[in-house]
């Protein structure tokens, strides 16, 4: 079947109009991406220098980028002659479906605006939840990145953190530290005490207030067990606790003073007659 003339000119004006629509598409799409990199970067730098929380911070870019390139997307379908009532049908069509299949990452998202809402912890913080204890790197829509003491990075879906317990341990400025110590029931009570009250009093670290405290915890099944609790800065709370460890330790060796071990006595009798 041959084509006339006027239907040549029909199909090439058709053609030429779909190649302009894709030419001026694909410009606004290339502009439009460079467009939203340079907004990115004007929120982000605006956002350090009005020193914004660094937790909002990893929160709220991503969620602006991806909205940005929503808009784009929806722009150039407009370009390109699809009916906007047509996209939002489709879009609410496809997102019962697509809500569905991501139920987890939806749960995520509203995890991480309850965290964000919430700040039970921002970033620098340290944590211990979900099974694992470090610093908060970043928050993030659907994740959070934790870096543990030996330098792992543990990456936990909001969900989880938004509902289970957790532990923040960098919300208050001072922690108690609490250690306990045994010895012989024969030692002597005011010997012991004394020598735990010298060596906490003479550790630069450790806070005179709250006022230390030692005290017998209880008697353990092999000896008199002491509770030592004092309070230091929460950025000291290690140091402090390997410092005290060590120090009882030569102090007890030096006073004499044994830390008992455990131990059975086992007596034997001998009820056979000759």
């Amino acid at each position: 079947m041959s084509l006339n003339g006027s239907e040549l000119q029909g199909i090439y004006a058709i053609v030429l109009a779909s190649g302009w629509k894709l030419l001026w598409s694909l410009i606004v799409f290339v502009v439009g991406k460079r467009l939203i990199q340079y907004l990115i970067n004007v929120i982000s730098t605006s956002m350090n220098r009005h020193h914004f929380d660094e937790s909002l911070h990893t929160f709220l870019i991503p969620a602006i980028r991806l909205s940005m390139y929503v808009i784009l997307a929806i722009v150039i379908a407009s370009m390109l002659g699809v009916e906007m009532a047509s996209v939002i049908a489709l879009l609410a069509s496809a997102g019962l479906a697509v809500g569905l299949a991501l139920q987890g990452s939806l749960a995520n998202l509203a995890g991480g605006v309850l965290i964000m809402a919430l700040r039970p912890f921002k970033v620098g913080d340290f944590v211990e939840a979900a099974g694992y204890s470090g610093t908060i790197e970043q928050i993030q829509i659907f994740h959070t990145y934790l870096r543990t003491p030996d330098n792992r990075r543990v990456i936990i879906p909001n969900a989880q953190l938004s509902n289970s317990s957790a532990i923040n341990y960098s919300t208050n400025p001072t922690r108690r530290l609490s250690l306990t110590f045994t010895t012989r029931y024969s030692d002597d009570i005011d010997q012991v005490k004394e020598l735990l009250t010298r060596v906490v009093q003479s550790h630069p670290l450790v806070l005179a207030d709250p006022k230390p405290q030692i005290v017998i915890g209880e008697h353990g099944e092999h000896g008199l067990v002491y509770f030592v609790r004092v309070w230091v800065d929460r950025t000291n709370y290690w140091q402090v606790n390997f410092d005290l460890l060590e120090k009882v330790k030569i102090e007890f060796d030096q006073a004499g003073i044994e830390i008992p071990f455990h131990q059975m006595d086992v007596h034997v009798k001998n009820d056979s007659t000759m």
